[in-house]
């Protein structure tokens, strides 16, 4: 099948197709090597937190910022080693030490321009090659030979797989167009040049993409954790929300049934009271119709709310014989005038007791824990803490998001929470939550 132009020739599908990738194979050189190549791009410090500084010892990796610099003004003072030991064989020591510090540019190009540096480093063994000639050092010499496959790195490890690619493609270009436009019919370095610059750019390659791999399973282990903390912060809000609107629709409920028996209770009430109840029963229900229409939509399909009624305090020595029972030898104290609270701050009392003894069932086994509930002037202080786990038995792995939903109830009360492991390998969680002095009975 062949496709018709708008001039009316014919193409085939297999020149279109190899239309389109040489198209596209061009497009990428262009990209890698041709845009931006002498663009001012200096070589980054070393990160202290980096996985090579974490590698040097303590003293060295403060001071480190600057070792890459430093390994590239080595590589270039080893480029004029090279020339000054191996190159002396034909020539003079000084015009060595020239031929050296000329094929050193390239590596030090690569410090700001690294793709720069490459197509300088390309035109430096193009004019060394014709300016020394030597039947067993050419196209490059023992210096340009060093220099080039440093810069090669170099740039291979600052830009990337695709640059480190089309680097070796050039090289082994150049090397036959040397060889057949100066007449010598063959490369005789150009073998060992093919060999170790695919070598050293598949390594880098290799290494580059393991590095950008990890990089991105990291950032997507950060993303999941994040959004973990949010679906869980969320999830406990919503059991917050439920909570809430059992209790507050419970109180709301019985607001609405005082109200409309209160005019009963009293003999002859005058219309201005029945009016009165009747206008407080009204708002009562509305209330209660509007909380269950805007919190209502918390719960789930298949949430059913608690027959039973929501926990208090007065429920905790229920809470401490299951523990107990599960095997977790707790105590429990209890200081200061034991009082009736708001039944938001005893139900979120309960549940921070609870999720702290279960992270010590699930956590430490085998170990002790204690309980402190602190009546105070100002509020409820509560006290979780544990032994460290016997030896003879493992913890269990928990998800970790029980501290989330104690710090959302807390925050909820305006409270204060702190949780943390103690100097004897346990753990600890304190509480305090804000109680209102309510006021007392008969007053105006």
């Amino acid at each position: 099948m062949k496709e018709t132009t708008a001039g009316g020739a014919s193409r085939a599908p297999e020149f279109e197709l190899a239309s389109g990738l040489f198209t596209g194979l061009l497009r990428s050189l262009r990209e890698a090597l041709f845009t931006g190549a002498f663009a001012y791009r200096p070589l980054p410090r070393l990160r202290p937190d980096g996985p090579l500084a974490r590698g040097l010892p303590e003293g060295i990796r403060s001071r480190s910022g600057k070792l890459p610099q430093l390994l590239v003004l080595a590589a270039a003072a080893f480029v004029v080693m090279v020339s000054v030991n191996l190159d002396r064989g034909y020539m003079g020591f000084t015009e060595a030490v020239v031929l050296g510090a000329i094929a050193a540019v390239p590596v030090l190009m690569t410090l700001a321009r690294p793709v720069g540096a490459f197509w300088c480093s390309m035109f430096i063994t193009c004019v060394l090659a014709v300016v020394v000639s030597s039947a067993v050092t050419w196209p490059w010499t023992p210096a340009s030979f060093v220099a080039h496959l440093a810069t090669m790195v170099i740039v291979a490890v600052r830009t990337g797989p695709r640059a480190a690619a089309w680097m070796w493609v050039c090289t082994v270009a150049l090397g036959m167009f040397l060889a057949a436009a100066t007449g010598y019919g063959q490369a005789f370095n150009q073998g060992p040049m093919v060999f170790l610059s695919g070598v050293a750019m598949l390594a880098v390659s290799v290494w580059q993409i393991q590095r950008k791999a990890t990089q991105e399973i990291t950032a997507q282990q950060e993303v999941t954790a994040v959004e973990r903390d949010k679906r869980t912060l969320l999830e406990e809000r919503t059991t917050i929300a439920r909570e809430l609107h059992d209790v507050v629709a419970h109180h709301m409920s019985v607001v609405a049934i005082q109200a409309e028996a209160a005019p009963y209770r009293v003999e002859n009430p005058p219309p201005e009271l029945e009016a009165a109840f009747a206008t407080i029963r009204e708002n009562a229900v509305a209330a209660l119709t509007e909380l269950r229409r805007v919190l209502g939509v918390v719960r789930s399909a298949d949430y059913e709310a608690p027959e039973a009624p929501q926990p208090t305090l007065a429920a905790l020595d229920g809470l401490l014989a299951n523990v107990r029972e599960a095997g977790l030898t707790v105590e429990k104290t209890v200081t200061g005038a034991v009082r009736e609270l708001p039944q938001g701050v005893e139900l979120s009392a309960y549940r921070i007791i609870q999720e702290a003894l279960s992270n010590a069932l699930r956590h430490a086994p085998g170990a002790r824990a204690g309980v402190e509930v602190s009546y105070v002037l100002g509020g409820l202080g509560i006290r979780v803490v544990n032994d460290p786990p016997t030896e003879d038995v493992r913890p269990s792995p928990g998800a970790g998001h029980g501290i989330t939903g104690m710090r959302e109830r807390v925050a909820m009360l305006e409270g204060e929470i702190t949780a943390g492991g103690t100097a004897e390998g346990g753990y600890e969680v304190a509480v305090f939550i804000p109680v209102r002095a309510l006021p007392a009975e008969g007053a105006a």
